[in-house]
């Protein structure tokens, strides 16, 4: 059976709620030039075959990517476009969810939307040094006070303070060669100490440590086309999924690159 649950905008942004262990949550953050934009909360009844929905305002704009704190469900992090002098920027903030919402939902799908809540501001990250942001990332296994952001070519790796109202930049990497390099996706691997991300930028896959911000192994024309998106296998160390817009699925070993281990083809779109 498959459960739907109305969107009423459009969306691109879908996390799961990796802190809340009690209930099957993930959060959607929605695109429309014309409203102020939400995070929806989706609730999975898995007892009752039964979707819960509760709606956020997300009042700065199209999110483009969202991200959720692993030692804080109340906590999020988002990248949404900000118009200023007829120029779009990507920008990044972290937020706070109100406190009756971080442990669930009975609203029903259609009651929900007369409950709208706000979103707390807890802290920005600067970017306007670095460009646009293209995702954040938390420390997997954390305490939710570190997170990494990707703005165009640069990797920022950002230290949470004072309850998360304040965002510190530690240290940067910036990724360099001909043309104008920009990330599109990356990834925090919970294995090796949380020490290792893994970046997107055009058809390349590329390994960092972040003790050091050098690079560690590259997978050059990974994909035909863009990579759109990576992730790392949370039981077994090493291996790296990765799809782009040539369709394709591909499984990596990152001791071994040369070659995928398994790549997947069935998709007819990105």
């Amino acid at each position: 059976i498959v459960k739907i649950c109305p969107l009423f905008y459009g969306a691109r942004a879908l996390t799961p709620q990796t802190a809340e262990t009690d209930a099957i949550r993930f959060l959607v953050g929605t695109q429309s030039l014309r409203y102020d934009n939400q995070i929806h909360i989706i609730d999975f009844d898995d007892e009752n075959n039964i979707i819960n929905k509760n709606v956020l305002l997300h009042q700065v704009g199209e999110i483009w990517h969202i991200s959720t704190s692993p030692a804080d469900k109340g906590v999020l992090a988002t990248c949404y476009n900000k118009t200023s002098d007829t120029k779009v920027m990507t920008c990044a903030a972290v937020w706070r969810m109100p406190k009756e919402l971080e442990s669930g939902s009975h609203e029903s799908p259609d009651d929900s939307s007369s409950n709208t809540q706000t979103l707390e501001l807890l802290c920005h990250l600067d970017n306007t040094a670095h460009g646009n942001m293209a995702c954040v990332m938390w420390e997997p296994m954390g305490d939710g006070k570190k997170i990494i952001s990707l703005a165009d070519n640069n990797i920022l790796l950002w230290d949470l303070e004072e309850s998360s109202a304040k965002a510190v930049l530690s240290s940067s990497a910036a990724l360099e060669g001909k043309g104008q390099l920009k990330f599109t996706s990356g990834r925090w691997s919970p294995h090796h100490n949380c020490t290792q991300i893994a970046t997107a930028n055009d058809t390349t896959v590329r390994g960092w440590d972040i003790r050091s911000m050098r690079q560690i192994y590259c997978i050059e024309n990974a994909h035909g086309q863009l990579v759109r998106d990576l992730d790392f296998n949370p039981n077994k160390q090493y291996y790296l999924a990765s799809c782009g817009d040539d369709c394709k699925v591909k499984f990596w070993d990152t001791r071994n690159v040369t070659e995928p281990v398994k790549t997947l083809e069935e998709h007819s779109h990105w």
